[in-house]
This record gives C-alpha cells, sequence and structure tokens, in this order.
C-alpha cells in the first residue's frame, strides 16, 4: 500500500521568475548550477542568452523571463541555472535554463494538481501542465519538453556544437555533411 501510494507522489523543482512561482519535473533536471558566465552567440534568438561551459561541453542557456514573454530582469545573487533534459521526437538535448532564483523541492499528489487554464486560442498554453498550490499561492507546473519548438531546439543543438571549440571534435551526428 505505502508502495503505491509513493507512485502517486511527483517531486518538482520549484524556482521563480519575478514574482510568480514555476516548477519542473525534477525528472527532467540534472542539476542547479550557480550564475556563471555566459557566451553570447550572435543572430540567435532574444531569449537564448548563450552558451556555458559545463565541463568541457558548450550548454546553451534560456532566459526563461523572456522566453515566457515576460520583461528582461537583472541578474543577482539568487540567479541560477537550472540545467534540464529536453526529450523531442526521441531525441535529448540539454540546456541551461536562466532563473530569477531557485527554492525547492516540492511533492505534490496528482489530485492536488489542477489542469491548465483554458486562457482562449491566442494564448498557447500547451507547455503548462498544470497548477499546483502551496499555502496560498500557485504553482505554475511547466513541461519542459513542450516549451521548445523543433526549430529552437535545433538552435540550442546548433549553439553546442558551434560554440564547441577547436579541441573538441564533433560528434559524427554534429559533422557538416560534406560538399558536393
Amino acid at each position: 500500500m505505502a508502495d503505491e501510494a509513493l507512485k502517486d507522489i511527483n517531486q518538482f523543482l520549484t524556482f521563480t521568475l519575478g514574482k510568480e512561482i514555476f516548477a519542473l519535473d525534477i525528472g527532467t533536471v540534472r542539476e542547479v548550477l550557480e550564475l556563471t558566465s555566459i557566451t553570447k552567440i550572435p543572430r540567435t534568438p532574444k531569449f537564448m542568452r548563450g552558451v556555458i561551459n559545463l565541463r568541457g561541453h558548450a550548454v546553451p542557456v534560456v532566459d526563461m523571463r523572456l522566453k515566457l514573454g515576460m520583461s528582461k530582469g537583472e541578474d543577482t545573487v539568487d540567479t541560477c541555472i537550472i540545467i534540464v533534459e529536453i526529450e523531442y521526437e526521441g531525441e535529448f538535448t540539454v540546456m541551461g535554463a536562466l532563473v530569477d532564483s531557485v527554492r525547492e523541492v516540492f511533492e505534490m499528489t496528482p489530485d492536488t494538481i489542477e489542469p491548465a487554464p483554458k486562457m482562449g486560442a491566442a494564448i498557447n498554453a500547451e507547455y503548462i501542465k498544470g497548477m499546483g498550490r502551496q499555502n496560498e499561492q500557485f504553482i505554475i507546473i511547466i513541461d519542459i519538453n513542450k516549451i521548445f519548438s523543433a526549430e529552437e531546439l535545433a538552435i540550442a543543438k546548433d549553439m553546442g556544437a558551434l560554440s564547441a571549440g577547436p579541441d573538441r571534435a564533433p560528434a559524427p551526428e554534429e559533422a557538416a555533411p560534406a560538399q558536393a
């Protein structure tokens, strides 16, 4: 019986953007980093802050405020980068999500999560998995696998491959096709 109850508990990493609280399924989170130097890559969308060096690998970083249509915030001592693994059509991409602060790992049972609110056809909210509550505050649960389009994920992969540097040979799937 206890094992069945444990299966129904979901763990989420909560974080803030402005005054709002958001959450990611802990299964998509690899690690949380303090803010580090981010190298800007020219001619990328505004929400792409650039890349960071993560143990010798270039990892693209997305400003979650800009990605979600919020105003750009100032980086503070609390600003963090959440390293997430995004799955799209069977492929995985590692990205950094720049957030104002990370709060805690929070457990919610499925019966405490409400469906995403219907906001009309003009607003695309398919990336919202649901709404949770902590005390009297709502927690917006984000499906990180649905927040980026295929084109945006392709840009992120390209950013990682382009900024890898001359000391890293690209993997076969990253290699440029031969010119005819």
